[in-house]
Parts: C-alpha cells; sequence; structure tokens
C-alpha cells in the first residue's frame, strides 16, 4: 500500500490509454470500416445482419462494428502493457525490499536481463506443454481445480523467484535456494495464481456486460497488477530472506575453519606476560 507501489500498479492503465490513443489515431477508422465490409459480406452471416432491421435494429453493424474491433484489440494491449509493467515493476519492487530490509545484503548480480528473458521464455514454454499434455485430465472435475494451478504457480515461482535473486545472488545461490526452497516457492506461486483468479472474473463480467465493458476492463487490468505488485513481494521478502540466512549459514561453517588456520593464538593473560593457547 506504499504510494510508490500504487503508482506501479497503476502504470498498466497508463500505458493501455496511451497504446489505445496511438491505435485510435492511425487505425481506427480503417479497422472500423474493415470489421463493417466483414459483417456485411455474402454468406450467412451477412444473412443474418439483413434480417436485423426487420426486427426493429435498422443499422446495427454501425454500433457493433466498434464495439467488436474494441473487443478485439484490448486483450493485446492488455498483454503488452503487462509485459512491460513485468519487466519495470519487478525491479523497482525487488529494489524496494532490498533497500528497506536488506540494505546491507551484497550485490552479485548473478542473473543479467538477456538470462532473465531466457529464463522466463524457457519457463514459460515448458508451463504451456504442460498444460496441454494435461487436457485431457481436465475432464476429470477434481483436477481440472489442481492442475492448471499447480502449473501456472511453478510457472510463477520460477519467473518471479529468478527475477527476485537476479540482483543479489549468485548463480550457485540461486541454484541452491530454488533446491532448497522448491515446495515453499511454489506454494506461493499457486496462492499468487488463486488470487489472478480474481480480475479474470472481473475480466468476464466485462465481456457479459458490454454495458460497463470500458469500466470493468480498466478494474480488472489493476487488479491484476495490484496482484502482480503482491506476488513480486512476496517473492522478494521470502527470497531474500532465504539468501541472507544461506549467507549466514556460510559464514558460520567458515568460521572454525578460520579458527584452526593457525596452531597458536596469542592472548593477554596480565599486563606483564602473554599465555600461548593451541587450539583444538
Amino acid at each position: 500500500m506504499r504510494p510508490r507501489v500504487v503508482v506501479l500498479s497503476v502504470l498498466p492503465l497508463l500505458l493501455m490509454a496511451l497504446m489505445a490513443l496511438v491505435f485510435g489515431y492511425f487505425y481506427w477508422e480503417m479497422a472500423v470500416t474493415q470489421v463493417h465490409v466483414w459483417l456485411l459480406a455474402p454468406g450467412w452471416w451477412g444473412t443474418l445482419w439483413s434480417w436485423l432491421p426487420g426486427l426493429g435494429l435498422a443499422d446495427a453493424t454501425a454500433w457493433v462494428a466498434p464495439l467488436l474491433v474494441v473487443v478485439a484489440i484490448t486483450p493485446l494491449v492488455v498483454l503488452v502493457a503487462l509485459l512491460l509493467v513485468a519487466v519495470l515493476m519487478t525491479p523497482a519492487l525487488v529494489a524496494l525490499v532490498a533497500e528497506r530490509r536488506f540494505a546491507t545484503l551484497e550485490r552479485k548480480k548473478g542473473g543479467s536481463f538477456a538470462a532473465s528473458v531466457l529464463w522466463t521464455l524457457g519457463s514459460t514454454l515448458l508451463a504451456v506443454l504442460a498444460l496441454l499434455l494435461s487436457m485431457p485430465l481436465w475432464l476429470v472435475p477434481p483436477l481440472v481445480l489442481l492442475l492448471p494451478p499447480l502449473i501456472w504457480g511453478w510457472l510463477t515461482y520460477r519467473v518471479m523467484a529468478f527475477d527476485a535473486l537476479a540482483e543479489h545472488a549468485s548463480p550457485s545461490e540461486r541454484k541452491t535456494l530454488l533446491q532448497r526452497h522448491r515446495m515453499g516457492l511454489l506454494l506461493i506461486g499457486v496462492c499468487s495464481g488463486y488470487l489472478g483468479a480474481a480480475p479474470a472474473l472481473v475480466w468476464a463480467s466485462g465481456v457479459v456486460f458490454v454495458a460497463g465493458f470500458f469500466i470493468l476492463i480498466p478494474l480488472a487490468i489493476w487488479i491484476y497488477t495490484f496482484v502482480f505488485a503482491f506476488s513480486s513481494l512476496w517473492f522478494a521478502h521470502f527470497c531474500l530472506a532465504a539468501l541472507e540466512r544461506l549467507r549466514a549459514e556460510e559464514a558460520a561453517a567458515d568460521h572454525p575453519a578460520a579458527m584452526t588456520s593457525s596452531d597458536t593464538l596469542v592472548l593477554p593473560a596480565s599486563s606483564s606476560s602473554l599465555l600461548a593457547v593451541t587450539t583444538p
């Protein structure tokens, strides 16, 4: 609920508005004209629209064509906006958590931007493949409520955990943490996936109730971005805390070795003498 996070959550709406203005300025009239021609084209679809004036719906294509253009272009605009926000938002949120809670944590920069993109694309392809292969099992009622959230939860934890550790962890540390906390990270990913279902319900309502489309769709996008922000912060807190504990364990393990590297420690026994103490 901090102002910086709230402002970041509004970013996709601003990007959507900008892209909509650009699209409307250059392509709106052309797109509406093309859809209008398609609606009136010969065939059963054109025959359907020719019947509507007889039912009292004169020139229905005049308002259906713009609506179809909006419905068609909105998912693309939303996808592009959310991808841009994912690239811009996650590093900002990780930096915010590190600044406030882990200011002394060393940054080993074990994950570059290119590595993050490749990791995300590879994980996404595996998740999509798993979804396609598991679709026949969705016909079993309990599994349709379990398999998709598990797959998306796995994808969420893979992508967000990598981004949360990219700046601070070395590749070996990241590998160790992902193996050690696999179940905990997967649980966070599944919970985030279920939270992401809330904006989908709002989205569906916007498609069904056309009158509220222009209000409900932006609301769904804002809720989705807010859930994304919450998930990013959750992974950042969890992963950076785990990294801090891992380094503390390694430092504790290295301390006895440092103590035994010398056979003798010389400690002051009094103001006039020294006591040689042999370490065990």
